[in-house]
């Protein structure tokens, strides 16, 4: 045993910890067994961790894993579909049957198989391996011994294809609730099955990276996550937002001479880009839930983004009236005589600045889209800079030509 195998945990310690490390650490930690032993480890992880973690892997050392593999796992046909489609979750389904299997024979078959794999459904195929009909293992069990397969299988069942992206696999499946779901190629041949709770459970993993990925942090970072990789993940963002402030900063700058006239003016500076950068948040928040969703049609996108738009601006009024009456009492009660029109002021540019960040919420995830990247990726630092930027320097810009 080496000195580094030696420091690793037992491997049912290790099979519990792997789910929760990035993909790096838990490479880390599989490095050094033996590839029957990792085959094993991975054969214990949803398909799309599984998956993940052999595409990070150096050939030889994939090839010898897959080898391995128990049976069941079906990795080395699902490594040739797209990242996050159907396809990278499926298995190979335990008990598939020619039509013309007669309920005896099926059953002496799965004798064996019973023992290894969980099996739920028999999927009926003809001679060309296309999905016929499915089976129900109660009714299997139920059925008279000598009748075939076909005569007691639920014909034309629903199926997944294995390029299907996983957002629209779950719009498919919403209404349809099965523990199992077979997945064929257009010509409906069948090529494996995928769990309805790996399917789920992966696509619940995409949404939860989500309120991550909006503030930068990476989709691959878990509560194990060692410290300096965590660094290595959160500071590059953080580099960027920093630049992002001073540009909010810069225009705070250019305004210096406004508000040491008015000095007023810096007490309701954060009112505005907090208020705006709030509203913000909304919209891109529904933006990123209806793209996940699969709710996002081309032909609705001018419409969505006006509705961000107006509601900012309908929001921003009623806000912008309590700011703007909150600014008339204050300077009333200081003595100044311009309490109207920066009460004025104040509810026009809470309005404008909550309008635009309404309709940045709704554009912002959908040029990252455009751009290649994962709309959800720092997409709250970009905002935010354009809430502070457009609300601090509408604010002040008005008062600066209408009040100084």
């Amino acid at each position: 045993m080496t000195q580094d195998t030696a420091a690793l945990p037992p491997p049912s310690d290790l099979a519990r910890q792997l789910p929760a490390l990035d993909t790096q650490s838990a490479l880390d930690r599989l490095q050094p067994l033996p590839p029957a032993q990792v085959a094993q480890l991975l054969a214990g992880l949803s398909p799309a961790q599984a998956n993940v973690l052999l595409a990070a892997m150096a050939g030889d050392r994939r090839s010898a894993i897959m080898a391995a593999a128990p049976a069941g796992t079906d990795w080395t046909d699902s490594q040739r579909y797209p990242e996050g489609s159907v396809g990278r979750l499926i298995e190979d389904p335990p008990a598939v049957f020619p039509s013309t299997t007669t309920v005896a024979e099926a059953v002496e078959a799965l004798r064996e198989v019973v023992k290894k794999r969980l099996v739920t459904y028999l999927w009926v195929v003809d001679g060309a391996q296309k999905l016929q009909g499915v089976v129900a293992f109660r009714d299997l069990l139920y059925a008279e011994r000598d009748r075939p397969l076909d005569q007691i299988m639920i014909r034309a069942p629903f199926f997944l294809r294995p390029g299907t992206d996983l957002v629209d696999a779950m719009r498919e499946v919403v209404t349809r609730h099965y523990p199992v779901y077979p997945v064929c190629e257009e010509d409906g041949r069948l090529v494996g099955q995928v769990r309805g709770q790996v399917l789920f459970e992966q696509q619940a993993f995409e949404i939860s990276a989500q309120a991550g990925a909006m503030v930068g942090v990476d989709t691959e970072e878990r509560l194990a996550t060692p410290l300096w990789r965590s660094f290595k993940f959160r500071n590059p963002w953080l580099l960027i937002n920093l630049l992002t402030v001073f540009v909010a900063a810069a225009v705070v700058g250019y305004f210096e001479d406004t508000i040491n006239k008015v000095v007023v003016l810096a007490v309701f500076l954060p009112v505005l880009g907090g208020q705006s950068g709030n509203l913000g948040c909304q919209a891109l928040a529904v933006m990123l839930r209806g793209m996940t969703l699969g709710e996002l049609r081309s032909a609705r996108i001018a419409a969505i983004v006006g509705k961000e738009g107006l509601l900012g601006a309908l929001n921003g009024l009623v806000t912008g009236a309590i700011a703007g009456a909150a600014m008339y009492w204050v300077v009333s009660r200081d003595g100044g005589s311009d309490g109207l029109i920066l009460g004025l002021i104040t509810m026009a540019a809470m309005a404008f600045s909550c309008m635009i960040a309404g309709l940045s919420g709704a554009t912002i995830p959908l040029i990252l889209k455009r751009l290649g990247a994962d709309p959800a990726t720092a997409s709250s630092i970009f905002l935010t800079t354009m809430t502070d930027v457009v609300s601090m320097g509408s604010f002040l810009g008005l008062v600066t030509w209408l009040v100084v």
